[in-house]
């Protein structure tokens, strides 16, 4: 069976960052790897940021039918008491 792999296929940009972000990536990565470092707090980053906003949305969505849902419900008590 054969395996697909995934490539990815990278650009070089060039960023400005400040001299302190930059002292902790060369303290905390290999030389070589700081590409790799970034790639992976962007997507960190992206991931938090849009579970966060989910939970905004999904709450606003909540709260704005909140109404509508308990009239539902309460137009469905009655049934509980004839069984």
């Amino acid at each position: 069976m054969k395996v697909k792999q995934r490539t990815t296929s990278y650009e070089r940009v060039n960023i400005t960052l400040p001299h302190e972000t930059l002292l902790l990536l060369d303290r905390i990565t290999e030389k070589g790897e700081r590409s790799h470092l970034i790639e992976k707090a962007v997507q960190h980053y992206v991931s938090a940021v849009g579970q966060s906003h989910l939970r905004v949305k999904l709450k606003e969505g909540a709260l704005a039918r909140a109404k509508r849902d308990l009239e539902i419900a309460q137009g469905w008590f009655h049934l509980e008491d004839e069984i």
